[in-house]
């Protein structure tokens, strides 16, 4: 039996994870760096209120007539289980395009990538962050930066783009000029987040549950979180998200999370002046928040050791609808990781950027809203 590695536990690992376990038999793994699952599609819990979350990444997920079309059956599965509901709290300046269809994840939208997860079977090894990858006698050998390493047949790489490339070992010269290039192509674009925490009973006194800040050069969209997911805050307490620009992320890109937090807690301040002070606040970096210009780079590289039906030993295969038919791999593989792709996209999805910004055609699950 194929010993299958899956590296992250984004959308794109978490489905990719699931798609295979529906498929061949494989041994299956899924290693991720951070203490938890869900990548860019992440929910923090309140430090004194583990019952009060707040989605730090992705905010609501967007389904188009075509992609409900071609992929339905992940939405009516999702919905199906109450993974995912319709969105329908008031969302100021959102863009309406007719026969959208808008959905938010009422325990949050990592638990979109948790439901795949646990689908797959798998149980994730947390705070595995790989270093190295070399190729011996026929495997793929992946060192951890803790703990000494383990050896696969094949690798599944969701991450971004960027952290592929610092990857060290025999990966290193595997991957051809070309596909180095194309891959130093991605670009990202980084913000903040910020999470807002109140005690049970406060008050937040706004007609919409999120809202578009047009205009600011700080803030460009503020959450009530928990009014967004339609969650009753009595017990628990409301929790409001701040995305902030990616010309201000760009800009603070070498600053401390607390120096920039504060600066956040200001323009927050001057655009809802009545907004109470929070009980606790989780301000996190996003370096990686969402691809820009691509020159059609693919989201996925999946490693095989094993001669596939080509016959080459060795291939980095990168996993695109727009030229998918050229992937090499086991059957079945190349099938997975391309639906897997689709849905989640450079190890995330792609969320709905400042209003200007265009939407990935190619997602399944596209999330909104950095």
């Amino acid at each position: 039996m194929l010993r299958v590695l899956v590296v992250g536990a984004g959308l794109t690992g978490g489905l990719c994870a699931a798609l295979l376990r529906r498929g061949r038999p494989v041994s299956l793994a899924v290693w991720e760096r951070a203490r938890g699952a869900g990548g860019r599609m992440t929910t923090v819990r309140s430090p004194h209120n583990p019952r009060c979350g707040a989605d730090l990444g992705a905010q609501y997920i967007t389904c188009s007539p075509p992609h409900h079309q071609q992929h339905h059956s992940f939405y009516d599965e999702l919905l199906k289980h109450g993974v995912l509901k319709p969105l329908t709290s008031s969302i100021e300046g959102i863009v309406v395009k007719e026969g959208d269809s808008h959905f938010m994840a009422p325990q949050g939208i990592s638990s979109i990538v948790k439901y795949y997860l646990k689908e797959s079977g798998v149980e994730v090894c947390y705070g595995h962050c790989v270093t190295e990858i070399y190729l011996k006698d026929d495997t793929w050998e992946v060192h951890k930066e803790v703990g000494g390493s383990e050896q696969f047949d094949i690798l599944i790489l969701t991450m971004p783009v960027p952290q592929i490339l610092q990857l060290q070992g025999d990966i290193k010269n595997l991957i051809s000029e070309s596909q180095k290039q194309q891959l130093a192509s991605v670009r990202y674009s980084c913000r903040f987040a910020l999470g807002l925490f109140y005690e049970a009973g406060t008050q937040i006194d706004v007609p919409w549950a999120a809202k578009y800040i047009p205009n600011n050069p700080y803030i460009c969209f503020i959450s009530i979180d928990n009014r967004k997911r339609d969650i009753d805050a009595a017990d628990a307490g409301p929790s409001v998200v701040v995305h902030t620009t990616t010309a201000f992320g760009l800009e603070n890109l070498e600053k401390s999370v607390e120096d920039v937090q504060e600066v956040i807690l200001q323009q927050v301040g001057s655009i809802l002046p009545g907004l109470p002070m929070p009980a606790s606040t989780i301000c996190h970096h996003w370096t990686y928040s969402q691809p820009g210009s691509t020159s059609d780079v693919q989201s996925v590289s999946c490693l095989q050791s094993r001669p596939s039906r080509m016959g080459d030993v060795t291939s980095l295969y990168h996993i695109a609808p727009s030229h998918a038919e050229s992937t090499m791999g086991p059957p079945g593989l190349k099938h997975h990781a391309t639906q897997a792709r689709s849905a989640g996209g450079l190890g995330c999805h792609k969320d709905a950027q400042e209003p200007s910004e265009k939407s990935d055609p190619n997602h399944i699950l596209r999330g909104r809203r950095w």
